[in-house]
């Protein structure tokens, strides 16, 4: 699962964790997106993805959304999440983001 949605230190986007660590098959992550026609760059230990924010997936399951806007980093999150079947994201109670 990922336990939650949280600006970057340097308040320049807004990245996902998953706990436990959810590590990824690159390959595979790559090959699904470009089935549904989203522009893909792989730079070997991570693909860059052009979505509504554009993310940066690592092996490891990271998930960094390059945008100050909560909401998109949401709506991003849950698109990633449905087209590559990844763990939900917990909700957060009396705030829907955390700040880190």
């Amino acid at each position: 699962m990922y336990r939650r949605l949280r600006l970057c230190s340097n308040r320049g986007g807004y990245e996902a964790i998953a706990e436990p660590p959810n590590p990824l098959d690159l390959p595979s992550v790559r090959s699904r997106l470009e089935a549904e026609a989203i522009p893909v760059v792989d730079a070997r230990v991570i693909l860059i993805v052009s979505l509504e924010a554009e993310v940066t997936i690592s092996r490891a399951g990271r998930l960094l959304f390059k945008t100050q806007d909560a909401r998109v980093a949401e709506r991003t999150f849950e698109r990633l999440r449905v087209l590559l079947g990844l763990p939900p994201m917990e909700r957060e109670r009396g705030s829907e983001l955390a700040e880190g």
